[in-house]
């Protein structure tokens, strides 16, 4: 493993080979100063996180979490193994492998991530020797693992729970968000009513269906008739008390990606601002057991986003009357919102809030430029309005589509360091992080 010392070696092709600087002058919109980036991983395989809003430092800070895989540029199978260590960032980032994995994908991994509320559980996802979809709990501790029934999508705030979906549909009409099945399965229902979100109990592994795709079929006040569409869904988050989450409910009226591809010939209508060439989107927020649901964004565009506090939601999004993609904070259960700063973050990405900064910092990326194609990292301020830009990575043409590399950055639980997945030093994906407490500190 890459020990502090030897960071350099990530530091050209990055543009940034020093400590931190110091403050943004606050007079400048946007600052981009040369930040220290420490190189985690190496070596021949591949490692990577995965998503980003999940935690992959423990509450010490000692160790991080990470996935390690071959190199090869295709959609994985139920065959291809994925390990899954724990590098210790007090210790030369030393890998220690602890568990491997068989459901996964590339963009959102097996949703490896530290139980939060727990100083010594990780869990991920897997399939049992039956090919059913599992996941994995790993005690640091004792060095043990149990297996609960389902695979987890997102974790309650306080570790009591998850919230579950039909991964092989998930794979099935959104590939590379799911996870490849062991044998055929038929997922040509529309909407069924006895599948959908799951609620499971992390400690006993006990499972119910909370809400159905034929219940949110149903749900009134979509421009589209979405009942007669094929209904997925995914990107799930629980608010930080707990008790409600918001989800994504994707659709579209022909089953497979070559169905729409024939009927988008003959319905334009499908081309125009606020749908996808290939599904609609509606953004969807309930309670955790299911009840009061209520449709957050109906405008057909709904990217990522993220909690801030337990009532609204800052995502990339269309708005209803507007049209226009940009950063809203919506007001969960109403319909207002307020615009970010377009200026400063004019494109989608993958933005969370800083840890312990009240809400002030938010964390974000970009996709590769048309350009050079360069990932931006950077911190937003939202009360100065200040950006400042912690480095430019490139991608290499080849990490394109289902096998891309997205920064994906997420902090520390303390809020003093970011990682990131990259694939900036030209063959592999590796873990970096970089210290951004003198930024982010009063």
């Amino acid at each position: 493993m890459v020990g502090r010392k030897e960071f350099i070696k990530s530091t050209v092709t990055a543009g940034v080979a020093t400590w931190l600087a110091p403050r943004f002058n606050i007079l400048k919109a946007t600052v981009e100063q040369p930040h220290e980036v420490v190189q985690l991983t190496t070596g021949l395989k591949q490692h990577w996180m995965g998503y980003y809003d999940k935690w992959q430092v423990d509450t010490s800070g000692r160790w991080a979490v990470g996935n390690q895989v071959d190199l090869f540029f295709r959609s994985p199978t139920h065959r291809d193994r994925l390990a899954i260590g724990l590098v210790d960032l007090r210790n030369g980032n030393r890998w220690k492998e602890i568990g491997s994995s068989t459901s996964w994908g590339w963009q959102q991994g097996c949703m490896l991530q530290w139980i939060p509320g727990v100083s010594d559980e990780v869990i991920w996802n897997d399939h049992d020797e039956s090919g059913n979809f599992v996941s994995r709990v790993y005690s640091v501790r004792s060095g043990k693992t149990r297996t609960l029934p389902k695979a987890v999508y997102t974790l309650s705030p306080d570790g009591a729970f998850a919230l579950c979906v039909d991964m092989d549909r998930l794979q099935f009409y959104r590939p590379g968000y799911g996870y490849p099945t062991v044998g055929k399965r038929d997922f040509r229902e529309m909407a069924p009513g006895d599948q959908g979100i799951y609620r499971m109990d992390l400690r006993t592994g006990a499972t119910r269906l909370i809400l159905s795709y034929a219940q949110i079929a149903a749900l009134p006040g979509f421009p589209a008739n979405v009942q007669e569409h094929y209904h997925w869904f995914n990107h799930l988050l629980v608010n930080p008390s707990g008790d409600r989450f918001i989800f994504l409910n994707r659709s579209r009226p022909r089953a497979s990606y070559e169905e729409m591809a024939e009927f988008l010939n003959t319905h334009p209508e499908w081309r125009k601002p606020g749908f996808s060439s290939h599904y609609v989107t509606r953004a969807i927020t309930a309670n955790v057991d299911g009840s009061d649901v209520y449709a957050l964004n109906d405008s057909g565009t709904f990217s990522h986003f993220i909690w801030k506090g337990n009532d609204v939601v800052t995502a990339w999004a269309a708005t209803e009357d507007r049209g226009k993609a940009a950063f809203y904070e919506f007001s969960d259960k109403s319909k207002r919102y307020a615009m970010l700063d377009n200026e400063s973050m004019p494109a989608n990405g993958h933005n969370t809030y800083v840890p312990n900064t009240n809400y002030e910092w938010i964390l974000n990326d970009t996709y590769p430029s048309r350009q050079d194609r360069k990932q931006t990292l950077y911190l937003y301020h939202t009360p100065t309005k200040k950006k400042v830009v912690l480095g430019r990575f490139h991608s290499p043409e080849k990490f394109t589509g289902e096998w891309r590399c997205d920064l994906h950055p997420r902090c520390d639980q303390q809020g003093k360091r970011v990682f990131f997945d990259s694939t900036h030093n030209g063959d592999r994906r590796q873990i970096y992080a970089i210290n951004i407490e003198a930024i982010v500190g009063a």
